[in-house]
């Protein structure tokens, strides 16, 4: 998955002021590696490279120095420049000495200084939805000082500063120049990417926050009509170009990113390509409005439709697809616009339960107390664990049982104890959806 998270190695390079290579001893230079360093240099920023896992027995630390050294990162030990620290991130080996190297650097080659007392700003690092304390995200401070109660403006999104956490997820009054925090009290969800900054009031944020929107929204209506995926096959074959307007939704906007990412870098010739919308969190009943409006295929990495949300896909006739790998669906898309499309791997839902309480139940391990809430559960049915809208885990049901008796299927209304195969955390709250993969012809 190295491959996908281009455009956030690039954000990364582009907010800090020092960057970290991390290079396996044991695999030496990746493309992706390659990639880093382009991005780094385009940047301009100091490069400290950290030779990882020295402790394997197939480690070779000069050969990634040799192959480094290619790229124009010579070591100071060979008369260059480029700071190496051979570490262990498993056996915590040097890291104290990667840290004092990381501090040595930027001494030398940087004069770092920024004002405290001026309105905050800087960058938004990654942004997700958290179901208990709505939009999170996490901030990196460029200059200034960011309190408590502070009005905030990043994109379309504003709030005020309700509360904030360092890096450990512990609460803390403020953060200064070149301090990672995690912000909560948004409005909305801010892009990963996006520069913020302290407004002098909430009225202010709201009201250019609000501007954006009303222009980004503009923009959505004026993209071109496309086509869903079951049509592209047909367009393909009559010889023209289709049109494929996506609406994208993750667990995680650098998730988005990615997965759009690599969209994007599709042949456009085959297909041309709109993202309408993306974003963070389960797909909701907005989502397939703008994709019925719109014609467009929804596709969900890691996150599935609300309840609500899948019952008005179905009426409308919304095209709602959920990968748990992104070049499953980048192949689905490239397949369908080469007219290659074999017979469609349909889930088709069968049950969904809820998860009211759990139990340890000796030499077998967590079993969950729950309710059907619809259709039925079977015994062996492949299952996904979703919490907050976003799949955790998908595995198979290893028990299923009726008080004390095992039983083949658990209709809805009645409860039962599920043991999941090879998952231990399950919580209360948290939803077991039971589904079977059916193949359809197309």
């Amino acid at each position: 998955g190295h491959e996908a998270f281009t455009a956030m190695r690039a954000r990364g390079a582009q907010v800090t002021d020092l960057a970290v290579l991390v290079v396996a001893a044991d695999d030496g230079v990746m493309p992706q590696t390659v990639e880093a360093i382009d991005h780094v240099k385009a940047a301009n920023v100091p490069i400290v490279v950290a030779v990882n896992k020295v402790d394997r027995p197939e480690a070779d630390p000069a050969r990634v120095r040799q192959q480094l050294s290619d790229h124009g990162l010579l070591p100071e030990e060979w008369g260059g420049d480029t700071v190496y620290v051979d570490v262990s991130a498993k056996q915590r080996q040097n890291l104290e000495t990667l840290l004092e190297m990381i501090l040595l650097t930027s001494d030398v080659q940087l004069d770092l200084r920024a004002n405290p007392k001026a309105a905050a700003r800087g960058h938004v690092i990654e942004a997700h939805l958290d179901k208990g304390r709505g939009p999170v995200a996490t901030l990196l401070i460029k200059r200034g000082h960011l309190g408590p109660s502070e009005a905030l403006l990043a994109g379309v999104a504003w709030g005020r500063v309700r509360a904030m956490l360092d890096e450990r997820g512990r609460k803390i009054k403020g953060a200064d120049p070149g301090q990672p925090v995690q912000v909560l009290g948004w409005q909305s969800l801010p892009q990963a990417g996006d520069e913020f900054q302290v407004m002098s009031d909430e009225k202010e944020a709201r009201s250019i926050a609000a501007e954006r929107d009303q222009h980004r929204r503009a923009a959505e209506l004026v993209a071109q009509r496309g086509a869903s995926l079951q049509d592209l096959l047909s367009a393909t074959q009559e010889g023209g170009i289709p049109e494929l307007n996506l609406l994208l939704k993750a667990d995680t906007q650098g998730s988005v990113e990615a997965l759009e990412d690599q969209l994007t870098k599709m042949d456009q010739s085959l297909v041309k390509i709109t993202v309408l919308r993306r974003g963070a969190g389960a797909i909701t009943e907005n989502d397939v409005a703008l994709a019925q409006a719109s014609e467009a295929l929804v596709i969900g990495f890691n996150v599935v439709p609300t309840g609500k949300a899948r019952t008005l896909a179905e009426e409308a006739g919304v095209d709602i697809r959920t990968y748990r790998v992104i070049y499953q669906a980048v192949q689905d898309i490239e397949a369908a616009a080469q007219g290659l499309l074999g017979p469609e791997m349909r889930e088709v839902p069968i049950g969904q339960a809820e998860v009211r309480a759990t139990f340890r139940v000796p030499r077998i391990g967590v079993v969950a107390g729950c309710m059907v809430l619809e259709g039925t559960i079977r015994r062996n049915a492949r299952v996904r664990l979703v919490r907050d809208g976003t799949v955790v885990y998908e595995s198979r049901i290893a028990s299923l049982r009726r008080f004390k008796d095992d039983v083949r299927e658990v209709a809805s209304g009645f409860e039962c104890g599920i043991g999941l195969e090879g998952y231990q955390d399950v919580k209360e709250g948290d939803l077991i959806q039971a589904f079977e993969v059916q193949e359809v012809a197309r």
